[in-house]
Order: C-alpha cells, then structure tokens, then sequence
C-alpha cells in the first residue's frame, strides 16, 4: 500500500528539471506548471479516492492528504501514513501498531522532497497526449513510461487540470494487467496545519505496539 501511495504523491508533487531529448516539451511545460503551482502553496489538503482493478479483484477507498512544506500525512482506510521529514509513522488502527522508519528507506519512501527533483526525468520518459475529459473536468494528459523495462509498472496517466494546473487524477497501469487509480477532489490550499499534526504523540495512543525499523 505505501508503494501505491508513493505512486500517488509521485504525480501530485512532482517536478521536471533538465529534460532529455525522450521527453515532450509541452509536457515539461505543463508538469512545470505543477510543480510552480504547488511550490508557491505553504500548505495543502485534499481528499482522494484510490480504485483497484485488475482480474476478479475491484476495491474502492477513500482517502485525505495534508501537506505542508516538505511534511505529509495520509490517511486511508485504517491505515495513517505521518511524517515530519526526518522520522515516517505507518499506524494501522486494526492491528493497533506503528512502525517507525526514516524517510530514505529506498523504495518504500513517501517523501515529497525526494519527488520535488527530477526524479521523472531519471525515471521515466513522458509525452503530451492531449485534451481530456477526466471527472467532468478540462484536463492535459501526460504519459509516462519507464525507462528501466524491469519495472512492475508499464505506464503512468497524468490528468492536469486545465483550470487550476493541479493534478486532477493518476491511472497507473503494471505488467500484470492491474490498474491503480488515485482521485483528487475539494482540494484546499493554504489550510492552517499545525507541526503536530505531522508528528506521532504516543501519549495520545496508548496500547499501540511500537516497531523501530530504523
């Protein structure tokens, strides 16, 4: 589910910087545009909807995402993601325990500073695909293919709203046939967020088991 959620934030905060001759220049433009839009913003907050589909399997959840500067807290199901970009808190309410890591670990990372380079530009290749309808609204598509063949994931749709140069919703689609979509909605800029929020108070969850994975 983190990786997912990686994915997730990849589109929404992502910046170009430096791109090669494989990518489109009217996309660099545009995912410029997001990155610009997002910068000038101390904090933000927005609800998400996250379908799953592929073979016999189809789930929907509901989601939020909070952030301000290089800080983040998701909220999915029973499942909250917290960081305060020096310690990352995975809690799941069901088990009723908290993982504590660095925001570094590889892969597994959700950090919108690591996402605000050009991490795409390394990755993968993308190009402008056109106008869209995408949840009733005016959208550019962007789409991004990998760079390194053995990558799980075989393209990625990108929906920028034409209106607010923020991204409306991300299609990812892997090998397998699977396909994972993510749904911007009531996006709220500049909410008043305090510092507390990106952090875990263990006081105020007692009984959760702690597990240090730093």
């Amino acid at each position: 589910m983190r990786k997912l959620l990686s994915i997730f934030l990849l589109g929404f905060c992502f910046t170009a910087q430096q791109a090669t001759a494989q990518n489109d220049a009217k996309a660099k433009a545009i995912l410029e545009g997001v990155a610009k839009k997002v910068k000038s913003l101390k904090s933000m907050k927005a609800n998400f909807v996250l379908n799953l589909t592929g073979g016999k399997v189809k789930d929907s959840k509901k989601g939020t995402l909070s952030l301000k500067g290089e800080k983040y807290h998701i909220e999915l199901g029973s499942q909250e993601i917290i960081c305060d970009n020096t310690t990352t808190w995975t809690y799941n309410k069901d088990t009723k325990e908290v993982q504590i890591s660095t925001p570094n670990q590889g892969e597994q990372s959700i950090s919108p500073a690591k996402l605000l380079t050009n991490a795409y530009d390394k990755d993968y290749k993308y190009t402008y695909k056109g106008e869209k309808k995408e949840q009733g609204k005016n959208c550019d598509l962007i789409e991004l293919f990998p760079k390194d063949n053995t990558k799980k994931i075989s393209k990625i749709d990108l929906y920028v709203d034409k209106a607010t140069s923020m991204v409306s919703s991300v299609n990812t689609f892997d090998k397998n046939g699977n396909q994972t979509q993510y749904i911007l909605s009531n996006l709220t800029q500049n909410p008043s967020l305090p510092d507390t929020y990106f952090s875990w108070n263990q006081k105020e969850h007692a009984g959760v088991e702690v597990v240090d994975l730093r």
